[in-house]
């Protein structure tokens, strides 16, 4: 599935459940943050994700 098919997907029909641009911007950011690490554990695995983020912490 296409990235912004799968962000839609996740988000619903009503998209965001927020108002304002700045609350909007916020769950739009934390929506693209979840697509990525789970995207990160799919290709890695947690093991693999744990190394990546400790690797990225140094």
């Amino acid at each position: 599935m296409h990235v912004f098919g799968t962000l839609k997907f996740w988000m619903g029909a009503t998209h965001f459940l927020t108002k304002t641009q700045p609350r909007v911007q916020t769950e739009m950011s934390l929506h693209v943050l979840a697509y990525n690490l789970r995207r990160i554990i799919s290709l890695y695995g947690t093991e693999g994700e744990m190394s990546a983020l400790r690797g990225a912490a140094a």
